[in-house]
């Protein structure tokens, strides 16, 4: 039974994955009329993973505010300040995440030659 759903699976995959070269597939560019936006896919990945990261920042530092917040109120209780200590580092990794996935973006944009839009 184990053969039969590997076979039936590698075959599907085979057949998902040569559909495009059976009917020979290409890229046609934007007509002009269609007021359509146009760009490369490399320009769409950056943009999106631009606003992905921004976002991942914005909940770093509204995370690091929280913390801060539950740090002043822990009033001594040790429960609470580790509680504290551990979301403020967590939110301190989440915004050294976004920084370095914007630097990241940004090598692999210059390394590929596209024209970000930082």
């Amino acid at each position: 039974m184990r053969k039969k759903i590997r076979y039936v699976s590698a075959l599907a995959s085979t057949a998902v994955l040569t559909i495009p070269l059976l009917v020979a597939a290409q890229f046609t560019p934007t007509p002009a009329g269609a007021n359509l936006p146009g760009g490369s896919i490399m320009n769409i990945i950056a943009n999106i993973m631009t606003w992905i990261l921004g976002l991942v920042g914005f909940i770093g530092v509204i995370g690091f505010a929280i913390a801060g917040i539950l740090y002043l109120t822990a009033a001594g209780d040790e429960d609470r300040i580790s509680q504290a200590k551990r979301a403020m580092s967590y939110s301190i990794i989440g915004v050294i995440v976004a920084i370095v996935g914007v630097v990241i973006l940004k090598a692999a944009q210059s390394m590929l030659g596209a024209q970000g839009q930082f």
